[in-house]
């Protein structure tokens, strides 16, 4: 799981059609997370509106479900380890999702009917859903037989020379089991289906990234990443080694120079493809016929004292990004 590892993403004061909600005081970003560098490999666009104009994204019930769900996988362990049952967890479910809501108000909309009333019926429905999703980790997992060294660990390192300052690398482990041995474990958990071995790489880089961090922190290379699918049934694991964790280095180095580029440019290209569909922001897309809100950030020619003229970088006539 990568949530709330950078503090500007999701996040946003105006909505998204509205040109004048770029945020005040907006600054340039100081660091990658798994989910960030998804974003930016996937649409450098995507990147600037999530990071840097922080434009709103409406909540969705999965996404939610998946906060509540990873919530109730980590309080479990707090208690003794014959009483990790399932039904404990399935009774963690309520009072998690009331505390979600509390810190989140507006999630509360998920489940209000056509005339803006609660619907019951509908919350029930998806309490049920992460139900079984609960229920389906310990057909996978057996928590009595455990005990995680970290849950939810909130991980960060600098990459040395990746810049004037380095690249801080951050995010948050699901779960980190340490064998007598030493060995390192990093377990993660997905609420939805395991991918075709073909769509797997997304999910692998989350947990190379992790693997990094964690070796540069702890100086052992993890012994083995586990990625626990409960949408599904499925447990994929993948046992790193130190080259690959320098190749993931290098990738990161080069992809931090793109968004510093980006960054210092206002050139945030729109990468068009078939998850443009599911996108909350194709109001301000040029993809799809929309303006981005202005860039927040001072461009070249503002920082010398001149005004950008037309063709200036970040203006609304932005090229395209294509496949390599």
């Amino acid at each position: 799981m990568d949530t709330a590892t950078d503090h500007s993403a999701g996040q946003g004061s105006g909505p998204a059609g509205d040109r004048s909600a770029a945020p005040a005081g907006a600054v340039p970003p100081s660091s990658l997370s798994p989910s960030r560098a998804a974003d930016f490999m996937r649409c450098p666009l995507l990147y600037r509106f999530r990071v840097i104009d922080r434009l709103p994204e409406k909540p969705s019930p999965a996404a939610t479900r998946g906060t509540v769900v990873h919530a109730v996988l980590e309080r479990l362990f707090d208690a003794p380890a014959a009483e990790r049952t399932a039904p404990r967890a399935r009774g963690l479910l309520p009072g998690e999702w009331q505390k979600l809501l509390a810190a989140r108000p507006e999630l509360a909309e998920l489940f209000q009917g056509e005339d803006g009333t609660h619907d019951d019926q509908r919350l029930a429905a998806w309490l049920a859903d992460a139900e079984r999703l609960v229920d389906r980790w310990f057909e996978l997992e057996d928590p009595t037989r455990l005990e995680p060294a970290e849950r939810e660990l909130f991980v960060e390192t600098v990459i040395e020379g990746a810049g004037a300052t380095g690249l801080k690398l951050r995010g948050i482990v699901d779960r980190l089991d340490v064998a007598p041995s030493g060995d390192l474990r990093i377990v993660d958990y997905k609420t939805g289906k395991a991918p075709a071995p073909q769509y797997r790489g997304d999910a692998l880089f989350q947990m190379m990234f992790y693997a990094l961090v964690i070796w540069r922190l702890r100086g052992r290379v993890p012994r083995r990443l586990q990625l626990v699918y409960l949408g599904s049934g499925d447990v994929l694991t993948y046992d790193p080694v130190e080259a690959e964790l320098l190749g993931v280095e290098r990738k990161l180095r080069a992809l931090w120079e793109a968004i510093s580029l980006a960054t210092e440019t206002g050139e945030w290209r729109p990468r068009p493809t078939k998850l443009c569909g599911w996108c909350d922001h194709q109001a301000v897309c040029p993809e799809f016929g929309g303006t981005p809100p202005p860039y927040p950030l001072p461009l070249p020619a503002q920082r010398e004292g001149g005004a950008a003229g037309p063709d200036a970088p970040g203006e609304a006539g932005q090229g395209r990004m294509d496949p390599v």
